[in-house]
Formats: C-alpha cells, structure tokens, sequence
C-alpha cells in the first residue's frame, strides 16, 4: 500500500481549501497550484507551498495538465486530488498521472471514460438492468432515421449530447415538426462545445426530479451507496441548492436507488467517490441519467447526515485501503441542506456579478458550515464559476434544518455584489419546497424577479432601524437630539442606504 505523503490538489478556492484542511488533519504535506488572479486566494495561503501556473485564464493555467505533473515530479509530490470541474474528469490527465508514478486521487482513466460518455455509460449499465429512459442505443446523425425512432419512442423527446453536461446541446422536441431544426441546433452545441456531434435521443419526462446517489468503492471490489441527495432546485439544468435526504424517497426506494447505483459503479469497475444520477418522474419512478466519476459540490450535505468525510476516504481509498465500513453500518443522521451562493443577479436572468466582496461575513453557530474561499476585500475573478461559497446546515430534521438555513441566510452579509442568497431563502420558504412537491421546473414555474423586491425593502427596514438605534444613542448621550424631520435630514439614513 502507497502511503501518500505530500498532495497537490490541482484546482482552486472552495473544494481546494476544503481538501487541503482534510489533508492536513492526516498529516499529509499540501501543494497548492494558481493562477495570477488567484495570488492571494486562501487556498493559495493555506498550503505548505504553492506554485503559480501562469494567467488567469484556465486554459493557461489549470487546464495545464503537463505543467501540473512537472511540478509534482519537482517537488516531491505523491499524489494529486483535482477537485471538481478541470481536470476532475479528463481520462487522459488521469492516465498521465498514473503514467508519470503518481497516484490520482479518482477513479481508473478507463471508468473515467466509460462514464463520460451517456451513451457508454448506458451501454455498460444495460446488464445490470437498471432502470433507463426509453430511447436510442447508440447515437444518431441521419435525421430520417432519428425522426422515426422519436416517433416510436414518443413526443416529447430529448435530444442530448453523448459528451455533453450542464444542459449544452441539449434540445427539448414537442412535435415532429420542429424535429429537424433542434436535431440540427443539437448537433451543432454539440460538436462547439465538447469537440463531438454525437447525439441521441431519450424520451422527455415531463416535471422531473433530480435526485442522486453518493456511492464509495475500493480498490478491493467493496462498493457502498451513502443514500441519496434532492437536487432538484436549479436554474439553467444547474444546481442551487441541494438537500439530503430528499423528502420524496422512502426508505423501500431509497433502498432500490442505492443498489442501481452500486449496480452502476460495478460496471465500469468503479473506485473512489462517484454520484450516480437519477431522473425521477411524477409517479417516482426513477431512471438513469449519468455519472460524475468525481466528487460532487454538494457532497457537504451527505457528510453531514453520514458523519462520513468523503475528501478523508478518497484518500484512503487511493492509499489501497480497503473500506472501513459496510452498507449495514451507514445510518441517516439528520437532515442537511445546501445553497450555493453564486455572484449572480436573481433579478436579471442569474447573470454572473463580479465586484469586490466590500463587506463579507459568514454566519457561524451549530450546524451551519461555509465552504468558501473568498476573504473580505476580495475581487470576484470574472475568468471561473461565479460561486463564491457553499452554506451548509445540518438538524434532527428537515423542518429545522431549513430554519437554521434561514437563519444562517440572514447572518450572511454579502456586500459589494449581487447573490443568490435573496433567491435561495425566496425557494426554501416557498410552498412547494416546504411540501416537498417540487421539481427541476420550480424556477420557471414560481420564481420572478419581483417576488425579491418585499424581501429588498424587508432588508432596506432592519438597516434603518439599526442606524436609528445608532443615531438616537449617539445624540442621547450628547444631548442633541432634534425634530424627527431635522434629524432624517442630516443623518442622511436614505444616502447611507444607496
């Protein structure tokens, strides 16, 4: 068994941060890697040594697969963990890894690539019979052929890329009428976005779930599912705001759930942490969607009700070690819920933000955790993903869960740019949340950018009151207070506000 001693986590901000505190507490030396735009991250302050790579831009910098084993190679590193989102799922950074005598901290380049590819990926699950969308095998070019097998299939359908993800060269059909014109729209995002064509055709469900399944597995064959997580709030097919347990799922499908997914590990010979993900119709039937052969950004929440640290068991896994624990010995502790804070305006089409973080404070207390890595007076990069931190919550259930969320909202005071924070506590106190009858349709059918608007001015009242209080003590105790219209005159309350 390899003993890792020093990591290079090859990525940045929140999950590099959040690996490197694991690492430390196993006594593993950190490396950290950055671009210039990132000189002063605290990911980049945290680790025992950091290297820049070069420019802002990814593609100059963590993109660069080569650059980042000849830094291991020159400063002695043992392993590398890439995060998520980069390198995270590039089979042939993988298998350079392993080439160059390093350990990565993933699944096999093989897995990597079986799973990367939806029409692979349902190939390979096919024996395991495992629940999947009605639709086409293998992919499809000829538009005659493909509008026949939409026909049979039934509408609506979907058109998907093979090698897509995040809803690129993705097209919804209603009719055969617009067949050829989305196939065509399809074909095209596909081959511009991922350097591939292929596309193929599922059967649409209507008012889908999005719900999936954490899954552990060692290098000795031990494949375990550690329950599921509702991911269902979502703009733009991309996650918002994440929970665990869903309250859908009862414990006889939770049960179904877990053994497809280990099913689907088991056919790509699946090691690491890995999510396989569902699609749940109205009647809860569930269907394979695809898997992340990577950690996921929302696998706080499944950390919270296992007491599992899945950053701790990668590592271990990658070591050679066998799983500590079996499927009989995971227990649901609790419920959790995450909410991704993005720099996004909700109020203009979640267009990404970017300014300074003027004031930043994160809320604090029992079972509220951040997972960032932004200080206050920090610029808001405009070259990565908006998300500046990850707001987690753990109770003794759902209904108090979400009330300690909405508290740890209200604590967080965000300064200098617009978020979602407005947003996620509009979604958390909605009706359909509360109840649980939602779906990945919940932003196009509840949320406008008004129903923010009574949220502002609650926000715009409690600043007033508290500079009220300041303003009244101030002038108490020097014996200057005047009218009411004399003192909103020079206070300057609205200015203060704006």
């Amino acid at each position: 068994m390899a003993k890792i001693k020093k990591l290079l986590v090859a990525n940045r901000g929140e999950i590099s941060l959040r690996i490197m505190r694991t690492a430390r507490e196993m006594g593993i030396a950190t490396v950290a890697v950055y671009s210039e735009a990132d000189r002063l991250s605290p990911h980049v302050l945290f680790a025992d040594e950091a290297v820049c790579l070069g420019p802002p831009a990814s593609s100059q910098s963590y993109l660069l697969g080569d650059k980042i084993i000849a830094v291991c190679m020159e400063l002695g590193v043992d392993a590398i963990h890439p995060g998520y989102g980069f390198l995270s799922e590039n089979a042939d950074f993988a298998r350079k890894v392993n080439q160059a005598n390093l350990i990565f901290i993933g699944p096999s380049p093989e897995a990597i690539e079986v799973m990367g590819s939806k029409l692979a990926a349902k190939q390979a699950v096919a024996k395991y019979e495992i629940p999947l969308v009605p639709g086409t095998e293998e992919a499809i070019s000829d538009i005659v052929v493909a509008k026949t097998r939409a026909t049979e299939i039934g509408y609506p359908i979907l058109i998907k890329a093979s090698a897509g993800g995040g809803g690129k060269g993705m097209r919804v059909v209603e009719n055969e009428g617009e067949f050829e014109e989305q196939m065509q729209r399809a074909v095209s995002e596909a081959q511009s976005s991922f350097g591939d064509s292929a596309v193929f055709i599922e059967k649409y469900i209507s008012s889908p779930r999005h719900i999936e399944i954490q899954v552990l597995g060692d290098q000795q064959g031990n494949i375990v599912y550690l329950f599921e997580r509702e991911c269902s709030i979502q703009r733009r097919h991309q996650k918002v705001i994440e929970e665990a347990p869903s309250a859908v799922v009862s414990p006889k499908m939770r049960k179904a759930m877990g053994e497809a997914a280990v099913g689907v590990a088991k056919a790509c010979d699946y090691y690491g942490a890995g999510t396989v993900e569902f699609i749940v119709d109205a009647d809860l039937n569930f269907f394979f969607l695809e898997m992340n052969t990577r950690l996921q950004v929302e696998h706080p929440v499944t950390e919270m009700i296992t007491g599992k640290d899945l950053v701790r068991e990668q590592i271990l896994i990658a070591e050679g070690k066998a799983l500590s624990f079996t499927q009989d010995e995971l227990k649901i502790n609790g419920h959790s819920l995450e909410v991704r804070v993005y720099a996004e305006d909700p109020k203009n089409n979640f267009l990404p933000d970017i300014g300074k973080l003027e004031t930043y404070r994160r809320p604090q207390g029992a079972g509220v955790r951040v997972d960032d890595g932004f200080e206050e007076g920090m610029d808001i990069p405009i070259y990565y993903d908006p998300m500046i931190a990850k707001l987690i919550t753990h109770a003794e259930n759902r209904d108090a869960a979400i009330g300690k969320m909405l508290r740890a909202i209200d604590e967080y005071k965000i300064v200098g740019i617009q978020t979602t924070l407005d947003f996620c506590k509009f979604a958390i106190t909605h009706k359909a949340f509360v109840s649980g009858d939602f779906d990945t349709k919940f932003v196009e059918n509840y949320f406008t950018p008004d129903v923010l608007e009574e949220e502002v001015s609650d926000v715009e009242r409690e600043l007033l009151a508290a500079l009220a209080v300041e303003f009244f003590t101030q002038n108490k105790s020097s014996g200057k207070l005047q009218s009411e219209s004399t003192m909103k005159q020079e206070s300057g309350w609205r200015n203060r506000l704006q």
